[in-house]
């Protein structure tokens, strides 16, 4: 996704200039969606405090802690937000629900709605940048997966493991949203599996007693620590970075690594045993991770970081 011709970014009415007044005299406005917590919180702060940005626009359901920010209150779905992005210059969108144990028809529905509201909401704006972050999961799970993969590599994963599907559709909505409202322009960031007071199917794994291993399967690791997303996605907010990119660790471990580090023995099972304990623990509500997550901690999805 290239950045829209200076011609076209320079012609476009602005209520508020990216660069040249303000407390800090220059740098871009940047509205932060889920700021209130988690990594949202994590990047508001970081953007308040640096002196390459201009001001942080702060939006969620509830007012945080960030209080060098602007603070606006609402529900991204709202498409009042357009009035609350004027003279805003970058959006990193943040508000996704990612609970495990939110309902799936719920959480869809506030992800993709909310994204889509976001999306139009900037180019009705002005904005010049919206950044979205979704997952490396979205390159899938797949036995043949090269290690690691190219960032540009297809996007083959299925909408069988929790939140992918609601990924799956981020990311077209990322791709079609220059081409509806030109002169926008969208990054999209995709962390490795993170770490650092996340709750997540695959940070859940480390916490069985046993590594569930499945006989046949060559499973790899790579990971990223929350800190070090919000790097990314202030690189990506001072328009530092583009296009799509991945984060995380420069390599990955093998299972054996993993067993070593964490000190949790394996128990390996067929995988006919495996896919169907899983689907039948998910359908009776013993756990909320559907079968299609376990292929994650079977096969290779390790990305390569280079762009960043």
């Amino acid at each position: 996704m290239s950045s829209p011709d200076p011609q076209v970014r320079g012609a476009r009415n602005r209520s508020t200039p990216s660069s040249g007044d303000g407390p800090q005299g220059r740098g871009p406005v940047v509205a932060v969606t889920g700021a209130a917590t988690g990594t949202g919180e994590l990047l508001a702060r970081r953007l308040a405090a640096s002196d390459e940005v201009k001001q942080v626009i702060a939006i969620d359901e509830r007012r945080g802690e960030v209080s060098e920010a602007q603070w606006h209150i609402l529900d991204v779905r709202d498409p009042a937000i357009a009035e609350k992005l004027r003279g805003v210059d970058v959006v990193v969108h943040l508000a996704l629900d990612l609970d495990l144990e939110s309902d799936d028809a719920a959480r869809t529905a506030y992800n993709v709605r909310g994204t889509q509201t976001v999306l139009t909401a900037a180019a009705a704006a002005g904005v010049r940048r919206v950044v979205l972050c979704t997952s490396a999961m979205v390159y899938g799970a797949l036995p043949e997966n090269d290690i690691p993969l190219s960032e540009d590599a297809e996007l083959r994963a299925t909408a069988e493991a929790t939140g992918v599907g609601d990924l799956l559709e981020i990311e077209r909505l990322g791709r079609r949203a220059p081409r509806a409202h030109p002169g926008l322009n969208v990054t999209v960031v995709r962390p490795a599996i993170l770490v650092g007071g996340t709750d997540t199917a695959l940070t859940r794994y480390f916490e069985s007693p046993r590594l569930l291993v499945v006989a046949g399967s060559r499973p790899t690791w790579q990971f990223c620590h929350v800190d070090d997303l919000v790097s990314a996605l202030e690189y990506a907010a001072l328009e530092k970075v583009e296009g799509e990119l991945a984060v995380g660790c420069d390599g990955w471990l093998e299972q054996e690594e993993i067993e070593e580090l964490s000190g949790i023995r394996r128990m390996e099972l067929p995988s006919a045993v495996a896919l169907g304990a899983a689907a039948r623990l998910h359908r009776i509500g013993l756990t909320p991770s559907p079968a299609g997550d376990l292929a994650y901690t079977m096969h290779p999805w390790v990305v390569s970081v280079s762009r960043l």
